[in-house]
C-alpha cells in the first residue's frame, strides 16, 4: 500500500466540489436549512484521529510490541479512507460554498446558510489533517535510515 499521494486527495476534492455546486444548483429551493453543526460529525473523526496517532506514534517510538504490524496497517487504512472522505467533502463543502456565496446579497436563506457551510469546510480540513497526521504516525521512524545503509553497502 502506497501512503496518501496529492493528487488522490486533489482528485477527490474537485469530484467533491462539482457534485455539491451541481446538488445545490439543482435542488436548494427544496432542501431545508443547514443545520450549523453539519459538519462537526468529520471534526468528531478528526480528534479521535488525531488521539489514535499520538498514542501510535509513542508506541513505535518506545518500541512497544503491544501494537503489531496488523493494528498499524488498521490505522493507516483508516487515515488514507478518512483523508479520501475529508478532501471530498471538502470539496462539496467549497461547491456549496460557491453557489451560495454570490446568492447570499439577494436571498435570505443563502445568507443563513453561509456559516453552516464554513463550519462544514473547517470541519472537513480538520478531518484532513488528522488523517494525514495518523498516516504520518503510522510510518517506521527508521525505515529510512534502515533504506540509506543498504544504499550504502551497495556501493560501497
Amino acid at each position: 500500500m502506497q501512503f496518501t499521494r496529492p493528487r488522490d486527495l486533489l482528485v477527490a476534492g474537485v469530484v467533491g466540489l462539482a457534485a455539491g455546486y451541481i446538488l445545490f444548483e439543482q435542488a436548494y429551493d427544496s432542501l431545508p436549512p443547514l443545520p450549523v453543526l453539519a459538519g462537526i460529525s468529520l471534526l468528531v473523526l478528526g480528534i479521535a484521529e488525531s488521539l489514535l496517532g499520538v498514542a501510535i506514534r509513542k508506541r513505535i517510538r518506545e518500541a512497544r510490541v503491544a501494537l503489531g504490524g496488523v493494528g498499524i496497517a488498521r490505522a493507516l487504512v483508516l487515515a488514507k479512507a478518512s483523508s479520501i472522505l475529508a478532501a471530498l467533502m471538502s470539496g462539496v463543502w467549497v461547491g456549496i460554498l460557491g453557489y451560495l456565496a454570490p446568492r447570499a446579497g439577494r436571498v435570505a436563506a443563502a445568507q443563513e446558510d453561509l456559516p453552516s457551510v464554513l463550519v462544514g469546510i473547517g470541519c472537513a480540513v480538520g478531518l484532513l489533517a488528522a488523517a494525514l497526521w495518523l498516516e504520518y504516525c503510522c510510518r517506521d521512524p527508521h525505515a529510512d535510515e534502515r533504506l540509506r545503509d543498504q544504499k550504502g553497502e551497495r556501493s560501497g
